[in-house]
């Protein structure tokens, strides 16, 4: 993963709420064949690769650090965009109980797939919780993808935080049903 510095703050956007700026209390954290979780993240909440968490968890190499730190809530994962999560369901299904949020990487503002694994949680999971927008986040997605069901942004470090917290009030209507809701039955005349 190219990692592209985020603001320190979030956009949250919870279902039924407006949007607000919120202080970005996770960690992100790219393995990249790591077997151990780094001792800087000990006391913090970590935002951590699926496949290493698939790689500890899925066999028996159970960390019982790590274990008690995600029952504690302080483990949560992210997705990259070539993640073929209906592959892992039963694995995604298991820590539903242990993850607080989830996150969809995006390694180019250009590369949509990320756009499908919110919807897939959403839809097909019954994901109720988080789910992040993480990477080369731009204003310009912050639509769409509230609508397939992201509910925070971790928008690139360049991205100015006052416009995209308006981006939401830009359109009343809408002509897609959306994971926010049905979409707008126009009135006839």
């Amino acid at each position: 993963m190219t990692t592209i510095r985020p603001h320190s703050q979030i956009l949250h956007f919870p279902r039924g709420q407006k949007p607000t700026l919120i202080s970005d209390e996770w960690h992100l954290w790219d393995a990249q064949d790591k077997d151990l979780l780094p001792q800087e993240h000990a006391n913090a909440k970590v935002l951590l690769p699926f496949t290493w968490w698939r790689s500890h968890f899925h066999s028996n190499r159970q960390d019982s650090k790590v274990l008690a730190k995600a029952k504690a809530g302080q483990i949560a994962v992210w997705f990259t965009a070539d993640e073929d999560i209906l592959k892992h369901a039963d694995l995604i299904t298991q820590g539903k109980q242990y993850w607080p949020l989830v996150a969809a990487h995006f390694p180019l503002f250009r590369d949509g797939r990320s756009f499908s694994t919110a919807a897939l949680l959403r839809d097909r999971f019954g994901w109720e919780k988080e789910i992040r927008m993480i990477g080369d986040v731009l204003i310009d997605q912050l639509l769409q993808g509230a609508r397939v069901g992201f509910d925070s942004f971790a928008l690139r470090h360049d991205q100015d935080l006052n416009i995209a917290l308006k981006q939401f009030d830009l359109f009343t209507v809408t002509t897609q049903n959306s994971w926010r809701g049905k979409r707008t039955l126009l009135a006839a005349s």
